[in-house]
């Protein structure tokens, strides 16, 4: 029987939504979601409803964890949300640095951190200009293929991962909107 995942982009977070009107990097690191991710989230949820879901996955960067709690905070199945740093997003931008699990923990006290490294994200290099280290393409390559295996050992055949556009574009080969869905088989 195939593994089905739902692999679902994060709403709106205010680096979108300054990027898409400026262009330039807002400096926004760890970028929560903007009131339309939020709405965009509490709009696919009624639609995410009718799947029975046994697990959820999510980025431990605020914009996806909002993001799952706005989609799977009332949804009937009440799957246990798992935060996974495997899936988190190719560091090339201020939003993709994240935060300690410490104070990931003071905002979300109900998910557990505890297992992440204090500095979870891409961190091994130099600093650019900007003061983060941006992460190879063969850094992100790898992770995709340990996240897709990682998944296919998982004893749950219906799973949702809420994640990021670049991520999801090398695990699935879709480049997704804020809020969307692709389907993935394993």
């Amino acid at each position: 029987m195939p593994k089905i995942v739902h692999c679902i982009r994060h709403g709106q977070s205010t680096f979108n939504a300054h990027f898409a009107e400026t262009g330039c990097d807002p400096m926004h690191p760890d970028a929560p979601l903007t009131e339309l991710g939020r709405r965009q989230a509490a709009e696919r949820a009624a639609e995410l409803r009718q799947h029975p879901y046994e697990l959820v996955v999510t980025s431990p960067l605020t914009r996806a964890i909002q993001t799952a709690l706005g989609l799977f905070g009332n949804h009937p199945a009440a799957p246990p949300i798992l935060v996974e740093g495997l899936h988190r997003e190719f560091l090339e931008s201020s939003c993709d640095v994240g935060r300690p699990p410490t104070l990931l923990a003071q905002d979300f006290p109900h998910l557990s951190f505890d297992h992440l490294d204090e500095v979870w994200w891409h961190n091994d290099g130099e600093p650019d200009e900007r003061g983060f280290v941006c992460e190879p393409a063969e850094t992100l390559a790898d992770r995709v293929r340990r996240f897709r295996g990682w998944l296919a050992a998982r004893p749950e055949r219906f799973i949702a991962v809420v994640g990021h556009g670049t991520f999801f574009y090398h695990l699935t080969g879709r480049q997704l909107q804020n809020c969307e869905v692709a389907t993935l088989t394993l």
